[in-house]
C-alpha cells in the first residue's frame, strides 16, 4: 500500500516515521524547505519508545505523478485548505483519506473538496512538538490511531488498512464507532484547551489553587453536555481518563493549545472550541467557561494576525 503523509510536522513526522521504520512505503509530501531539511539532517523522532533517524521519502504536490492509496493527512486546521490543494494529485477514485485534524468540522471540508466515499474517521491519540531543530518530540508514551469507515461497515478496504497499520511501532485500533471516538476525543482536547489556555498554566498549577479542580470539572462537564446534546455522549472511560488528569497535583501536563499559545503561535480556537460553542449554542446549552476561553481566543488569534 502507497502511503502518502501529508505534512512532516509533530504528528505526521511521528507516525510516518514509525511507519517507515516498520518497513512501510511511505512518502512524506512537504514544503521544498521543510524537504531540504530532512534530507540534510534526517527525519528525527526522541521518544520514550527510542529515539530513530531516517532518510524519508519526500514528495512536493508538483512532483506527484499518480494516486496514493492512503493518505495521512496531520497538519493543522489553519493549514487544511492548503493541504487540500496540495495533495489533490494523489487523491485517486480508490485513495483513502485518514484525517487527524481536531474536532469534525474537517470531515465536511474534506467530503466536499473529494467524494464522501474518499474520508475515513480518524482519532490521534499522540502528545508531540517539534522542538527549535525540528526534530519530533514525543513528551509521553501515549501513541495510539483509531480509524474506520464513518459508515460503521468493516469493509474490505478498511481491513487491507488494517493489515498496513498494524504492528508498526505504535498502537491501533479499528472502530465501528469512529464518530463517537472523534467526539469523545473532541470533548477532551476542548476541556484541556478550555481549562489550561483560560486559566494560564499546567493542570498542576490550577488544581493547586483554591477552586481550581472544581473550575476545571466545571469545564468538562460544559464540554461533555454540549456532546450529549448533539447525541454522542462521553463515553464514561473518557470523562475518567479526563478527571483523573485534573485530579493530579503535580501534573505539567498542557494542551497542544496551551503550548502554541505560549509560543505566540496560531491556535486552533475556532475549530476545537468555536464549533463545539456553536453547537451548543443550536442546543441552546450554557457554557459560560467554553465561551469565555473561545473569546480570549479569538482575541489573541485577532492580536498576532495584526501583529
Amino acid at each position: 500500500m502507497k502511503i502518502l503523509v501529508v505534512g512532516a510536522g509533530a504528528v505526521g513526522g511521528y507516525y510516518g516515521a514509525r511507519l517507515a521504520e516498520a518497513g512501510r512505503d511511505v512518502t512524506f509530501l512537504v514544503r521544498p524547505a521543510r524537504a531540504a531539511q530532512l534530507q540534510r539532517d534526517g527525519l528525527r523522532i526522541l521518544s520514550p519508545h527510542g529515539d530513530l533517524t531516517l532518510k524519508p521519502q519526500t514528495i512536493t504536490s508538483s512532483e506527484i505523478t499518480s494516486p496514493y492509496d492512503f493518505i495521512f493527512l496531520s497538519v493543522k486546521a489553519q493549514a487544511l485548505d492548503q493541504a487540500i490543494k496540495d495533495m489533490t494529485p494523489a487523491v485517486g477514485p480508490e485513495t483513502m483519506i485518514y484525517p487527524v485534524l481536531n474536532g469534525m468540522r474537517h470531515i465536511h471540508t474534506l467530503a466536499y473538496s473529494f467524494s464522501e466515499q474518499a474520508i475515513l474517521g480518524g482519532v490521534c491519540i499522540v502528545s508531540t512538538d517539534l522542538d527549535e531543530q525540528g526534530r519530533v518530540v514525543q513528551l509521553n508514551p501515549l501513541d495510539k490511531i483509531i480509524y474506520g469507515e464513518r459508515s460503521g461497515e468493516i469493509t474490505p478496504r478498511i481491513r487491507a488498512l488494517d493489515e498496513t497499520l498494524r504492528n508498526a511501532g505504535f498502537e491501533t485500533e479499528l472502530a465501528t464507532n469512529i464518530i463517537q471516538a472523534m467526539w469523545d476525543k473532541w470533548v477532551t482536547i476542548a476541556s484541556f484547551g478550555l481549562i489550561t489556555c483560560l486559566l494560564g498554566g499546567p493542570i498542576g498549577e490550577i488544581n493547586a489553587l483554591s477552586d481550581g479542580e472544581q473550575t476545571a470539572l466545571l469545564a468538562v462537564d460544559e464540554c461533555a453536555a454540549i456532546a450529549k446534546a448533539c447525541g454522542f455522549p462521553t463515553s464514561q472511560a473518557a470523562l475518567e481518563i479526563v478527571r483523573r488528569v485534573i485530579a493530579q497535583k503535580d501534573s505539567k501536563f498542557t494542551s497542544s493549545m496551551y503550548r502554541d499559545l505560549r509560543k505566540g503561535a496560531p491556535v486552533e480556537v475556532e475549530t476545537i472550541l468555536g464549533d463545539l460553542l456553536d453547537h451548543g449554542h443550536a442546543h441552546q446549552i450554557e457554557a459560560p467557561l467554553l465561551q469565555a476561553s473561545t473569546v480570549r481566543l479569538r482575541v489573541y488569534q485577532n492580536s498576532i494576525k495584526s501583529s
